[in-house]
């Protein structure tokens, strides 16, 4: 089985020697076996075949998922756990260590053991699979390490375009010259958009992770709904806010926010390992309160998110594959121009007690990669409690200047919980 790759993931793969990677940490308490781990990476992989395919290049230098006829396991490291903090440390290497995609799978488990209680994670390339992929095959993890005999069923997977976009629009002669006619509109502006002869220096990556209690992020909760607007729009509001009150007038009041693209294509299922995203840009306005911010805000995402087009988007960039190298370029190398990109994987429907063991937390995945500025929060929710990762690197955000936007985001969502408590 093998199908070529589509434009997303080509532009995520690169050339292969820069990785961007993610990770996804989770925490169990319990006694494991390697043998069991084997076991249930191994199934995972059978419903997936994906999780079993290399890379190859074709011999016009296209790459390919490519599925050996014999598989080749999922590799596992293992290291003794140091401590609560020790998988930040092993998030961190894995971000650096790329895949070697001509002779292993796109995917490697790293086992942080300790006598009760193991820090687990995932660590894939970010063109094999997005976030909610992830957590589908997590959970498949766990629900057979607990039961090897579960059935997790087999994955009919994505082998093209045609798979996601139906066939009357796919076919539609308008529609391939609308989007053939965009691409090429496209492909050109990004030749005459100026670029930096080199990359921004990214310098050294770092990981800030905190939680919310659950009592909070409960009242957070019910302050969006009393409110009518998502916890989503909060967040963006919250991050825009902390940026312009530290950063000041070098603050870009832009903040990027992938959506998850099954909302709209209904032929990708949750649980197909799949990395393709749609995305729109929010802003606020210095002028207006943080409520009247709120509610501006909430319809301009709504607004946006209603034109999005997945089946055009697709094809718009189908069309593009000999324009790849230009926006790539202009990725790395074009100033960057917005603040952060925010990605909210909401409340992870993941069960917390198993037969054999239990599952203390699951961290928000992490991901950095070479195409521009790595600024990323991924906020999650897991048995009640918000869980944030924020991943920088020093030559776009100084850690200096992270922790305090840290700090501000914790002081607006405290003031803004105090504030409805008290009206």
């Amino acid at each position: 089985m093998k199908r070529r790759l589509l434009f997303g993931e080509r532009m995520l793969l690169g050339d292969g020697t820069e990785p961007f990677n993610a990770v996804i940490p989770f925490r169990l308490r319990g006694t494991f076996a390697l043998k069991d781990i084997q076991q249930a990476l191994a199934q995972i992989q059978k419903k997936h075949p994906w999780l079993r395919a290399l890379i190859a290049h074709d011999n016009q230098n296209i790459p390919w998922f490519d599925v050996p006829e014999s598989p080749i396991s999922i590799p596992i490291r293992i290291v003794v756990r140091k401590g609560e903090d020790h998988w930040q440390e092993e998030s961190k290497r894995e971000w650096h260590t790329p895949f070697d995609y001509k002779t292993l799978p796109l995917i490697r488990f790293i086992w942080i053991k300790g006598e009760e209680v193991s820090d687990m994670l995932f660590a894939f390339h970010h063109c094999l699979c997005d976030g909610g992929s992830a957590m589908a095959f997590l959970h498949e993890f766990l629900e057979v390490l607990d039961n090897p005999s579960a059935d997790i069923g087999i994955e009919k997977p994505i082998l093209g375009i045609h798979d996601v976009v139906p066939a009357k629009i796919l076919n539609s002669r308008r529609q391939k010259l609308k989007a053939k006619f965009i691409g090429r509109l496209a492909a050109t502006a990004i030749k005459c958009i100026p670029v930096g002869k080199k990359a921004i220096e990214r310098k050294d990556d770092y990981l800030i992770h905190w939680k919310v209690d659950e009592s909070v992020s409960q009242q957070l909760i019910s302050y969006c709904k009393a409110n009518e607007v998502t916890v989503n729009t909060f967040l963006s509001a919250a991050l825009l806010q902390a940026f312009r009150d530290v950063k000041g007038s070098a603050a870009f009041n832009k903040v990027s926010c992938p959506v998850d693209i099954r909302r709209f294509a209904t032929q990708i299922k949750n649980d197909h390992i799949f990395a393709f995203g749609l995305m729109i840009v929010v802003s606020s306005n210095e002028k207006m309160t943080f409520l009247e911010n709120l509610k501006s805000m909430q319809e301009s995402v709504e607004r946006k998110t209603g034109k999005l087009n997945p089946y055009i988007t697709m094809m718009v960039m189908e069309s593009g594959h000999d324009a790849l190298h230009n926006f790539t370029k202009l990725l790395k190398n074009g100033k960057s121009s917005n603040d952060c990109m925010f990605s909210n994987l909401g409340r992870i429907q993941i069960p917390h007690e198993y037969k054999e063991f239990s599952v203390d937390t699951i961290f928000s995945p992490s991901v950095i990669g070479p195409l521009g500025n790595t600024t990323t929060l991924v906020v999650s929710t897991y048995r009640g409690k918000m869980d944030f990762s924020f991943v920088g690197s020093e030559g776009y955000l100084p850690y200096t200047e992270a922790m305090p936007i840290r700090d501000k985001v914790m002081q607006i969502i405290k003031l803004q919980l105090e504030y409805i408590a008290v009206s």
